[in-house]
């Protein structure tokens, strides 16, 4: 059961009150009478954001192309062709016989790749689909950071609205005792028209609360790219704490080990180190093989031929990548270091910010929320009964009203908080 469902059963709670007493808000009710789909969980929500999200498929269509680039690293070179045809006298003696003298050849030649260029290459290339794979899942992680706050504003304006409108039956009630008595003659016509206008506040807290829902909504709708109209999109879900947080260095090793960002950070100093040993093999030189085969007039006719072609290494050309690839290596571990050090603070921040909220709820729900209601249906009942002053009851009813609206803030501040503790740790730890 819900917190808000707790306090709503407890005895003497504003709604059984209001199921008591007939409402004059009908004309407040009628967006809620639209068909509503079926209400969504955070599970629902979460495949929903995964299948159409489009930043996600943007991101999954990026892992793609590293994928083919892994066979493009992986092809060999191609060998080469050539053909032509020499010594074509078009001025010979006799004009009928240009080409009695001509010389066609072929060749095909083959660059031969040493000291395993093409199988680094290819790693490379899959350390680079790694990180991509592993950016794509933290990228997943950041933006479930935005979804889980998305749903949890839902939630709490969903609560905060159920509150107004029993605030404003509870209310209507008074109203409507009060006006007995103001025609029995036993309250003056002023303290009448002062609860009048004092209802004024119930139906602003009402209207902003479904604005907000609304609002709440539409950033859902928009994280799950979906066209469903706000009437008919609802979520459902407990909207409570839990008191159940575990030691910090318990986050700790979780986010070490599964933080996607720090994997990110660590598959790029292994592709670094590839990168750097085929920066080395690539100021090797390769071969380059051929046959070639041709006709001559006499008397050499046919004949075919072999050569082997190698580049003389005077020069080191790839000095340059060498160092900056050497140099690559402790850049990325550098910023591996930094990843690291990045996580410890994620996480100690957000286990401060759940710590805090605890520490404030948990007095709220052991004593303020009780005591609120006591205090308001103990006033409100001497009052109806002229044993307590206007002042009075519209004191403890305005007491009453900011102890739940803060507890339900409360909860929701709660909430957000769990959600970028998982973001912290990168993973769902706290619900």
């Amino acid at each position: 059961m819900s917190v808000l469902g707790s306090l709503l059963a407890l005895p003497g709670s504003i709604l059984s009150f209001a199921q008591q007493v007939p409402t004059n808000t009908a004309s407040q009710t009628t967006a809620q009478t639209t068909t509503l789909t079926q209400p969504l969980s955070w599970q629902q929500i979460q495949d929903r954001f995964q299948q159409s999200n489009p930043t996600l498929r943007a991101g999954e269509i990026g892992i793609d192309e590293s994928r083919a680039q892994e066979i493009t690293a992986h092809l060999r070179p191609n060998p080469t062709f050539n053909a032509q045809v020499d010594q074509l006298t078009l001025f010979h003696s006799n004009p009928y016989e240009p080409v009695s003298n001509a010389y066609p050849n072929i060749t095909f030649n083959y660059l031969h790749e040493r000291d395993r260029k093409r199988e680094l290459r290819t790693d490379s290339a899959k350390q680079a689909t790694l990180i991509a794979t592993s950016s794509q899942a933290d990228l997943v992680r950041t933006l479930s950071y935005a979804l889980r706050s998305a749903f949890v504003q839902v939630l709490q304006s969903k609560a905060i609205l159920a509150l107004t409108k029993e605030n404003l039956d509870y209310y209507d009630h008074v109203l409507q005792v009060s006006s007995d008595r103001l025609n029995a003659g036993d309250i003056a016509q002023v303290d009448y028209d002062r609860l009048v206008l004092g209802r004024v506040q119930y139906e602003s807290d009402y209207e902003a609360a479904d604005v907000n829902l609304r609002t709440s909504k539409i950033q859902l709708l928009q994280l799950i790219n979906d066209r469903t109209p706000v009437d008919q999109f609802d979520v459902v879900g407990p909207f409570a704490y839990s008191d159940d947080l575990q030691p910090l260095d318990t986050y700790h090793q979780t986010a070490l080990s599964v933080r996607p960002d720090l994997q990110a950070a660590m598959q790029t100093i292994e592709k670094a180190r590839i990168d750097h040993r085929l920066a080395v093999v690539n100021g090797s030189t390769d071969p380059t093989f051929g046959v070639d085969a041709a006709h001559q007039p006499n008397p050499l006719n046919s004949y075919i031929g072999v050569s082997v072609n190698i580049p003389l290494r005077i020069f080191d050309r790839n000095q340059g990548e060498k160092q900056r690839t050497l140099l690559d290596i402790d850049l990325q571990q550098r910023q591996a270091d930094a990843a690291r050090a990045q996580v410890f603070a994620d996480v100690d921040s957000a286990y401060a910010t759940v710590e805090s909220q605890l520490r404030l709820l948990r007095p709220y729900k052991n004593k303020y929320l009780n005591l609120a209601l006591s205090a308001r249906d103990t006033i409100s009942f001497s009052y109806q009964h002229g044993g307590a002053s206007l002042l009075d009851f519209l004191q403890a009813e305005n007491d009453y009203r900011g102890i739940q609206l803060g507890y339900l803030n409360l909860v929701g501040s709660y909430l957000t908080a769990a959600a970028q503790m998982n973001q912290a740790v990168g993973r769902e730890v706290l619900q």
